[in-house]
């Protein structure tokens, strides 16, 4: 074989490792009045790790669990006044900490929510509607004579940190879940009601005005409304709708239980008191019902579970 036909050296290139998109809210209670800092933190690291490519030595890893844990506790531990405060706080955690890691890369997205108000306008101290809102949507189906009109909104994302409970549930031998008296209750609310209005001989709605009062009956009973369960929650959601607003037939509603679980910082020596949440992406429970006035049958069809 000639020197030309030789095959050339490989060498390793450019290489990061590290864990991307820990999704972690950070509830800030005082007293009553509770404050969210809601981000996906990914992080990226570099430095000396030609080993563990090329014999498999993962003495200098740090594991990228570590990393997770580290994002939870810092929630915890530091808070999060912002993200970039909070991403320049890990970026110095682990270049400093670790000896092999020369380089870390922080990425973070910011998932802003406001506070609700009620009918007075004033800030209410525990729900939040998160900024960027909903996709207004509307199906109109005519027949040559009649009309029929189905407004809606989805992915209207909502969340109350407390005044959410969930226990006497059925058991079996697979159920492991625990009973809780006080938890995180957020969803993404879609949502389709239907019209009386089918001929130009009834009142024309105001479509607009409709719209708006529509989507403040749904959010002023997620957050006025104790909360047992997602499905109480979201037939009082329905009810308040068809209680205030005459010219709705039915409302049909989609809410998946967009899941917070506390993140254990046992391991750390950290008492995690409803403060440091692991917002889970999937799999997710999927609450959905029709809600109509009495005597009345449900036309809104229903549509593919999500996901």
């Amino acid at each position: 074989m000639s020197g030309q036909d030789r095959p050339r050296p490989v060498v390793l290139g450019q290489n990061q490792y590290g864990k991307a998109e820990t999704r972690v809210v950070r509830v800030t209670r005082d007293g009553e009045v509770h404050r969210l800092k809601d981000l996906s933190v990914s992080v990226a690291l570099s430095g000396d790790m030609d080993a563990v490519h090329l014999s498999g030595s993962n003495a200098h890893v740090l594991p990228t669990d570590t990393m997770k844990n580290t994002v939870f506790a810092f929630a915890k531990e530091h808070g999060i006044a912002s993200a970039e405060q909070f991403g320049v706080r890990l970026a110095r955690h682990f270049t400093d900490s670790q000896e092999a890691i020369h380089r870390a890369r922080i990425g973070i997205e910011q998932y802003d929510w406001e506070r609700l108000t009620d009918a007075e306008g004033s800030g209410l101290p525990h729900s939040f509607v998160r900024k960027g809102q909903e996709t207004r949507t509307a199906r109109v189906e005519y027949d040559g004579g009649r009309c029929e009109v189905v407004s809606g909104l989805k992915d209207l994302v909502v969340m109350n940190t407390t005044d959410s409970e969930f226990w006497g549930f059925a058991r079996d031998r697979y159920t492991t879940l625990a009973e809780t008296r006080d938890r995180v209750l957020a969803t993404e609310v879609n949502a389709r009601w239907r019209h009386a209005w089918s001929t130009d001989e009834d009142p024309l709605p105001d479509w607009e005005a409709s719209y708006g009062a529509v989507r403040a009956a749904l959010l002023e009973a997620f957050a006025g409304t104790h909360s047992l369960s997602l499905q109480q929650t979201l037939y009082a959601m329905g009810a308040r709708v068809l209680e205030t607003r005459d010219e709705i037939e039915e409302i049909r509603l989609s809410l998946p239980n967009k899941h917070h679980f506390l993140a254990d910082l046992e391991a750390f020596g950290l008492e995690n008191a409803n403060e440091v949440y692991f917002a889970a992406d999937r799999p997710y429970g999927l609450i959905e019902a029709t809600v109509l006035r009495e005597g009345g049958s449900p036309r809104i069809p229903t549509e593919p579970t999500q996901g």
